[in-house]
């Protein structure tokens, strides 16, 4: 089993930055990918980024550019540094993780709102 525990969501106006953590706990040793999903009210998840074990990295196309991923290994932890935000960021944003054996945990999820 993992366990992810997921901070820094909140409000922040057009323009401003945020920086997200998922810190994981438990069979982190099974951990392969780390990355981040959101979900608007009314739509589906989507991808927003993910970083493999290896470091390989891959984002959704609206966060291109403007958005960044990293991991600390040591730390079992997973970031995302969201700059140049917008209204249409606004989501709950979950942490997920994949494990070497294909399973999907996720975190419980954390609001971030974007004021226009």
């Amino acid at each position: 089993q993992v366990q992810l525990v997921e901070s820094g969501g909140g409000l922040v106006q057009t323009g401003g930055s945020l920086r997200l953590s998922c810190a994981a706990s438990g069979s982190t040793f099974r951990i392969n990918v780390m990355g981040w999903y959101r979900q608007a009210p009314g739509k589906q998840r989507e991808l927003v980024a993910s970083i493999s074990s290896g470091g390989s990295t891959n984002y959704g196309d609206s966060v291109k550019g403007r958005f960044a991923i990293s991991r600390d290994n040591a730390k079992n932890t997973v970031y995302l540094q969201m700059n140049s935000l917008k209204p249409e960021d606004t989501a709950v944003y979950y942490c997920n993780t994949i494990t070497f054996g294909g399973r999907n945990y996720w975190g419980q999820g954390t609001q971030v709102t974007v004021s226009s």
